[in-house]
Formats: structure tokens, sequence, C-alpha cells
């Protein structure tokens, strides 16, 4: 079989943006793409070639590999120059291809780690290693030999027999640079977890924090639930819904926006400790914090109110950095620091939102300071605005900010020493708020009140403002026991926790706007 070609010249182009298939875009990109295709059509010939010869290039199973992490692990201590007779059976994608005449080496990527694969002439037989040899980078192979490091000092595994385990019809990105055009790791995530093994290694870090975070709220006598996706109203949260239509009942419903009300009704209903964690959806912008879909974590505690579940956080989050073993610029050790809402916002702009609880008095004190508002924006709004834009980027190390306007909080239970206030905390740290907790409002009266204050908010115009729930209404009027609760951002905790600035590099497949 002719010589596979090397991933580099295969997916190195004249300086534009690459597209799946390793060609160029822009300048240049229909003469790159055209120099792709031979490429592309001498795999397929080699496909059929191999079928020809009886081999069938895409086999049901290869049962029993070992990762090769594993394997490395194992034999940590062998000498250079030492062979064993224990056998291993690998499988993964072919990444390099080193070697001539008799012997060659081959580097095998499987979701553990890089194992080197020695393939003899005389250990093979002709026609196998011919085969062998020829296969391109990319392909997906089972290797199956004893395991030995070389007098270079590179553990691998001598082959003695082999399976081509999937044929690769498309070239690999860039074995040296690994895939670098940012819209293409985010439009084609596997092709970035093919270049980049920090890819790899950063959604393995992500599903170890959700493991820990389960297992963390087990321990403490959580019950993980499941509520509804599609709700016939939607609520728990300030921002717009996506909408569907249920055919079998001829009606609208929403994608949730949160799991908050009816996490409510299982603490009414006694479960007392209930956490769910899944997606949300928002039908909000794009930008390096805000993905419409969303991970949440939301759990809900009876008898606990906003202080209660703070310390919980900080233990939690504490608890998991530990778990992956965390070493970054963060300080999660206890206790975080804490300041009001009204202290943050008076730290940054020197203004003083309770003072100030007119609207057009607000706006003129704001202007006055250089600071521009929107002037259509409520009071509450402007409050919310000032938090966002000109203290969430400061706030580096975790900090909890406390005790909010009512008005930002329809479902938060009244401060019990500041009027006009409710318990609520957010947590932030580099820069982003990543966790929303309340003492859980359990008057039934007052929540139909702050329902009637939400519903003239919609009138005049606000798309945000909370539905009209009557179904969580009645469900209070059983009696909800005091309860604390949270809403912990998943995806902003793993950007966090991995260093990582934007909400597009911890979701394996992002939304992005379509090309043009």
């Amino acid at each position: 079989m002719p010589e596979a070609e090397d991933a580099t010249t295969a997916a190195r182009g004249g300086g534009g943006k690459r597209d799946a298939d390793g060609g160029e875009q822009g300048a240049g990109g229909a003469e790159a793409a055209r120099a792709e295709r031979p490429l592309e059509r001498d795999r397929r010939e080699k496909l059929a070639r191999l079928r020809a010869l009886g081999i069938d290039p895409y086999p049901h199973a290869y049962p029993t590999p070992t990762p090769a992490a594993e394997i490395q692990e194992r034999h940590r201590q062998l000498a250079p120059g030492e062979e064993l007779e224990t056998v291993y059976r690998v499988a993964g994608r072919l990444a390099a291809r080193r070697g001539h005449g008799g012997a060659a080496f081959l580097d095998i990527v499987d979701r553990s780690a890089r194992i080197q694969v020695l393939a003899r002439r005389d250990r093979l037989g002709e026609s196998s290693f011919e085969l062998l040899t020829s296969l391109d980078l990319g392909d997906i192979v089972g290797v199956e030999g004893n395991v030995l490091r070389t007098r270079r000092g590179e553990l691998s595994i001598a082959a003695r027999e082999w399976r081509l385990l999937a044929k690769s019809l498309r070239p690999p990105p860039d074995k040296y640079h690994g895939l670098e055009d940012v819209e293409l790791r985010y439009r084609h995530r596997e092709l970035d977890l093919i270049a980049n093994a920090e890819t790899r290694e950063l959604f393995v870090t992500r599903a170890r924090i959700v493991t820990a975070i389960r297992r963390w709220l087990d321990e403490r006598g959580f019950i993980e639930v499941e509520t509804p996706v599609l709700q016939p109203i939607y609520g728990g949260a300030h921002a717009r819904p996506f909408v569907t239509h249920y055919n079998a009942l001829d009606r609208d419903f929403y994608l949730r926006i949160a799991t908050e009300l009816y996490l409510k009704r299982l603490i009414v209903g006694g479960l007392e400790r209930v956490y769910e964690l899944g997606k949300d959806f928002r039908n909000e912008g794009l930008s390096h914090k805000h993905n419409p879909e969303f991970t949440m974590l939301e759990w809900y505690e009876a008898y606990a109110d906003y202080l209660v579940v703070a310390e919980e956080l900080e233990e939690l989050v504490r608890y998991v950095a530990k778990e992956i073993d965390y070493a970054g610029p963060l300080r999660f050790d206890r206790p975080w620091r804490r300041v009001t809402l009204r202290e943050a916002i008076a730290e940054r702009t020197g203004l003083d939102v309770l003072e100030l609880r007119d609207r057009d008095a607000l706006m003129e004190a704001a202007r006055e300071r250089g600071i521009e508002l929107d002037p259509q924006a409520t009071w509450a709004q402007l409050v919310d605005d000032l938090l966002s834009k000109h203290v969430e980027p400061h706030l580096e190390q975790p900090t909890f900010v406390f005790d909010y306007p009512k008005e930002l909080s329809p479902f938060a239970k009244d401060h019990r020493s500041e009027p006009g206030l409710v318990e609520r905390f957010e947590c932030f740290a580099g820069g982003i708020e990543f966790a929303n907790a309340f003492s859980e409002l359990n008057d039934p009266e007052e929540q139909r009140r702050r329902f009637e204050a939400q519903a003239r908010e919609r009138a005049a115009g606000d798309e945000e403002a909370q539905p009209w729930d009557e179904d969580f209404l009645r469900a209070l009027e059983h009696g909800m026991p005091p309860t604390g609760g949270i809403g912990v951002g998943i995806d902003r905790l793993v950007m966090l926790l991995t260093g990582r600035r934007s909400i597009r590099e911890v979701v394996l497949f992002p939304a992005m706007r379509p090309l043009a």
C-alpha cells in the first residue's frame, strides 16, 4: 500500500481559517480544498483495497483493551532494555509513525494517554507488518503484545497481532500545532479532542467535578431528583424562555429556565433535602459567560436559611477543588469574603443605592460620577446593572454579596432586620457570578403579592418578569418549612476550577452563530 500522508502536510494550509475537513477558508480556500481531495481519495482507495483483501475496516468490537495510562503506571519501574512476557491489548487512534526497514514505532492515543507500539517485520510477518505500517494517521487500531521499555526509555507494546478498528477517511488536524482555530474547535469538538490532549483532560476534569458534587451532596443526605424540562409555566428566574408546541396537548410548553419551583414543591411534600443537576435553557444572548443551554445545580434544604447555605457552598467548592487537585490562583479556604450589595456598589461607584431609592435620583447621581445607565430601566434594574458592570468584574477571589432589594428577588424571604431587602446572596469569583441563594419565601400570601408585582412588571413590558404560577402558590398553601436554596452554575464553576475565561471552552458543543 502507498505510504500514508503526514498529518502536518494534510492539515496545514496557507494561513486562512481551517474548515472541518482540514482545508482552508477565505483567501486561497478553494485551492487548499482541492489540494486536500487527492489525500481523501487515497484513503478511500486504501479502504477499497482493505475490503478486497477480506479485511473488515469497521469491526463490531475489540474486547478488553487496557488504558494506556494504566499500563504506564503498572510498569513505571521497568528498566530501559527490559522486556516482559506480560501481554496487553491497547486500542486507540494512530497519532504518529516512525522507522523503516524491519521495525517501526507507532504512537496510539486513547482517552487516558499515549503509548508507543513497536512493530517488527520478523514478529508480525511480511504481510501483516506492511499493512500495519501503511495505515494512515487518524486510523483507529487495536494492538496486542507484550510490554517492554526501549533502550531510549520509552515504554512500549511489542506487537504480536493487530486489527484495524475504524478506517479514517479524513486527515487529522495538525499533529505539531494542534487545532488552533478557535471557531473550528468549538464547532467540531471531535477534532479538538483528537488534536489537543489538554481539551481531553479538561472534559475529564469537568466529569470529575460533577461526580464530586454529587458525592458531597449524597453523603449529606440530599436526594437527587428529576423535574420536568418541558413546563407549562416557566419560572424561578428572570429570563425569557424557549417555546415549543406540545402536539398531543395542543398547547405551548417552555424549556425550563430553572428547577426552583418544582424542587420547592418537593420540600412541601416532605423530601426536605433535594437537589437536581441538569440542563436549563434561557433565550438570551451569547457572551464569554452566557450559553443559552447550560448546566445548573440547585439544592434546597428544609430548616436552613441563606447563612447555612453560604457555609455549605464554601465547603462544597473547597471539597471539589481538593478532589481535582486544584492549584490555581483562587483561594477557596474558608471563610470567603462577605460584603453587602449596598457596600459592594458603594466601594466601586460611590453610590449608596439604598439612600437613592428613587430611580431618577439614582440616575442623576450616577451621571454626576460619569456612570451611564439605561434611561428606560427601573430602579431595581439600575441597581442590578451597577452590580454586574461595575462590581462583578472586580471580584476575583471568592466573595459573597449579601442582602438584595426585594424588587430583584421575587422568591426570597424578607430580610429579618433590614426593611426593603431580602435574604439573598450571590457568590462571585474570577470576575463572574456563579451562585445565587435565598432564604426561601414560604409565606403564600406574600408570594401571591410578589406575583402580582411581577404581573405589573410584565404588563409594563418586562419580558423577563416571573409569570403567575397558581400551582406553586397552592403548594405553598399546604405549608413549606423554613428553607434555604441555591443555584450553582456548573459551567461557570468549571471555568473557575480549570482557569478558563470563556464558557464555550467548558461546554462540549456550545451554541454558535451560523457561518456566513
